[in-house]
């Protein structure tokens, strides 16, 4: 009896990407690659309604920060492994999405032989990394922030504070006073220990928690 082959899907902005992930693993035995999407939207409606065993995501989408997304999708689905597959080389985006459930992480520069044997190793329950991210989780920054644990309400702010906003507008947009405002935007500098707004955005820009459009 042939071995069920290991169902693949992929989400990544990039068709580009996407098309030359589904040549290189067509030639692979023992995978399938049942559908592609470029959205975390997607993503998560088509693991509402069919199974699949590995998802290659990637961490920056248009509507979706992939350590985030890789959290709902298991809760969604907790037998299906995420691999993230990914440009962004930050030990601490790494982590995040290891503590976020993810089942890997593997830049984009990886070879298809080592990608084959992470897929295959989340596929027996393993954690797995391409040779570079087991190099860069395994020296510890000392001067990178680790990645903030922000409120919903912080991360509505961080948004707005982004997007150029000042105080005034965002409490007049948001309904609260501008002295609430100010003590969410000190709450922020002090969590991602920036010294001035522009710090602040930089850092969030960095850990890739603000939206850029």
């Amino acid at each position: 009896m042939e071995n069920k082959k290991i169902n693949i899907v992929i989400v990544d902005d990039h068709p580009i990407v996407i098309e030359g992930l589904k040549m290189m693993l067509a030639n692979q035995l023992g995978f399938t690659v049942s559908e592609s999407f470029t959205s975390g939207k997607e993503i998560t409606s088509f693991i509402r309604n069919h199974k699949v065993d590995i998802i290659l995501l990637d961490i920056t989408l248009p509507d979706a920060n992939g350590t985030e997304l890789c959290r709902e999708i298991k809760k969604i689905s907790p037998a299906t492994s995420v691999i993230m597959f990914s440009n962004r080389s930050e030990r601490s985006i790494i982590m995040q999405s290891i503590q976020n459930g993810a089942s890997g992480y593997i830049l984009k520069n990886t070879s298809i032989d080592e990608l084959v044997v992470c897929i295959q190793g989340a596929h027996s329950g393993n954690i797995v990394f391409c040779n570079e991210t087991k190099e860069i989780i395994s020296k510890p920054s000392h001067n990178e922030v680790p990645i903030p644990r922000l409120t919903k309400r912080e991360k509505q702010i961080l948004q707005m504070v982004a997007d150029g906003k000042t105080s005034i507008i965002i409490a007049d947009e948001l309904f609260l006073s501008p002295l609430t405002v100010e003590t969410h935007r000190k709450n922020l500098l002090q969590k991602f220990q920036a010294k001035n707004s522009t710090e602040l955005i930089s850092r969030a820009a960095q850990q890739n928690m603000i939206d850029s459009n």
